[in-house]
């Protein structure tokens, strides 16, 4: 199955969240979140998660990518109620590509 070439990067959501952030509560969902502290955010996450997982094992593929591109936006709000960027994750993952994820598993021990 051939896909059109996205032009939408993670980074490119970031971007989007960030300014949504800055923009009133009644406009932005986004801001909405943050408005309502981490907590809220990553509970928000955790259902995300559950209806991602759930429909990995029993939807069909764009239920599937609709609520993973859900669970991806709300990981990056997390993200941003704690003041990290996705450059620091990827850093992380940077440091782990030195490893195997065994070795990498190992280490967290």
């Amino acid at each position: 199955m051939q896909h059109a070439m996205s032009r939408f990067a993670l980074h490119d959501l970031e971007r989007r969240i960030a300014e949504r952030a800055e923009a009133p509560a009644n406009v932005s969902y986004t801001r909405g979140l943050l408005d309502r502290g981490v907590s809220y955010c990553a509970k928000k996450l955790g259902e995300e998660a559950i209806e991602t997982v759930l429909a990995a094992v029993s939807e069909d593929r764009p239920r599937l990518i609709a609520e993973t591109a859900d669970l991806i936006y709300h990981l990056l709000v997390v993200l941003k109620a704690r003041g990290i960027a996705l450059s620091d994750v990827e850093a992380a993952l940077a440091e782990r590509r030195k490893e195997s994820g065994l070795q990498e598993k190992d280490t967290r021990r």
